[in-house]
């Protein structure tokens, strides 16, 4: 969990009168997880949150299945995607399971509602562009390489900059948290010494911005593949202060400190977060393997018990030929793989490499949309022969 963190006024006691200066009550809001069993803040609003003054439908997702009829490797030429609509309602899904989707957002519009998605964590890895995450909790400004953590529940806008080049996004939505390993988090929650960050990395939402301005103000709401528009006669976001564990942060790629070793070091040493069912890993520009007989690239392996995606970013990604800026190449279960004819002996001698990529392993199957279909290279699978 991210650490304690507080913005605004609030009271010295949770759960006691907290007064405005006219003297009537500021409504307080337990924003908590797991049924009141894990990490929560305390919000503090202007107006109740409860009082809605419209709800209506707005759209029910459906995802189209692409059966693919055989069990192969994928590379997806995510580049050839088209710019569409906002950064949340743009999300090009490409594959999913019962624990999360992944996609795409390249968005060609601004964001003229807010958003809340009721039952899922989402993480934004900003590939390209810049901009301000606008929350409940205050602005986040964001970046390339940044990873954005949004827990379920927080409403939320983005800002794009105008001087901004195309953004685009990797978007993880998850049906749980999204937090760093357990393996280096310390039984009261501290990031440990063997931990490749620590909460000195974590950027977390420094500006509180109180709206009390009234009107009409959309709130979409997401809950499973159901958008429903939420119409409130007040800003959502006028809050007063906060407190508490429970809010959106950043942590930004280049900060990922890589352990390495004399030979090479599987994929857990890169993983940067841990999620239902799955994990995320950075694989950043670092040293390479020291042993005086080390071979750099990956050996061959097979995923028994997972798929793994990888999402190359930059820089040059030693084992494999023909991957493209923002490729995606998923390897699933059941199929060994490794580098591409010639990467080993290429690798020998190399000291240090300038990669910069996201994984995303899962430990149940993924399936895939016709989104990903249209940018699917069928040669791909036979690249290991020549």
């Amino acid at each position: 969990m991210p650490p304690y963190h507080h913005l605004g006024e609030i009271p010295p006691k949770r759960h006691t009168q907290f007064r405005k200066a006219d003297g009537s009550l500021y409504s307080e809001e337990l924003f908590g997880t797991e049924g009141f069993s894990n990490n929560y803040s305390n919000i503090y609003y202007h107006y109740p949150p409860t009082r809605v003054t419209r709800i209506e439908p707005f759209q029910e997702l459906q995802l189209e299945a692409w059966n693919v009829g055989v069990q192969r490797h994928h590379h997806l030429k995510t580049a050839q995607l088209q710019p569409a609509k906002d950064a949340v309602l743009g999300n090009q899904v490409l594959m999913y399971n019962q624990d999360l989707t992944i996609g795409i957002a390249l968005p060609s519009e601004t964001m003229n509602y807010y958003y809340r998605s009721g039952d899922a964590d989402t993480l934004y890895f900003v590939h390209d562009g810049h901009g301000v995450l606008e929350t409940t909790f205050g602005l986040l400004p964001y970046h390339e390489g940044d990873y954005i953590i949004i827990p379920r529940g927080t409403t939320y806008r983005f800002a794009l900059s105008e001087e901004s080049v195309q953004s685009r996004f990797l978007v993880v939505e998850a049906h749980g948290n999204i937090e760093p390993p357990r393996r280096y988090v310390s039984p009261s929650g501290q990031l440990l010494e063997h931990a490749p960050y620590c909460e000195r990395d974590l950027r977390r939402p420094e500006e509180l911005v109180t709206h009390t301005e009234q009107g009409k103000f959309e709130v979409r709401l997401k809950v499973d593949n159901l958008i429903t528009s939420y119409w409130y006669d007040f800003h959502p976001f006028n809050v007063v202060g906060w407190d508490g564990c429970e809010y959106p942060w950043i942590f930004n790629i280049s900060d990922f400190e890589p352990i390495t070793g004399r030979v090479h070091q599987p994929p857990p040493v890169h993983q940067t977060f841990q999620g239902p069912n799955f994990v995320v890993c950075s694989f950043v520009p670092r040293k390479l393997d020291y042993h005086p007989l080390s071979i750099p690239v990956p050996y061959n392996h097979s995923n028994i018990d997972s798929d793994e995606m990888l999402y190359y970013v930059n820089g040059n990604f030693g084992s494999r030929r023909g991957i493209e800026r923002s490729s995606i190449s998923l390897h699933p279960r059941g199929i060994p793989h490794g580098p591409h004819p010639g990467a080993v002996e290429k690798s020998l001698g190399v000291q240090q490499t300038d990669e910069l990529a996201v994984m995303i392993d899962t430990f149940h199957p993924l399936k895939y949309t016709t989104a990903a279909q249209t940018i699917d290279d069928p040669a791909y699978p036979y690249s290991w022969l020549s």
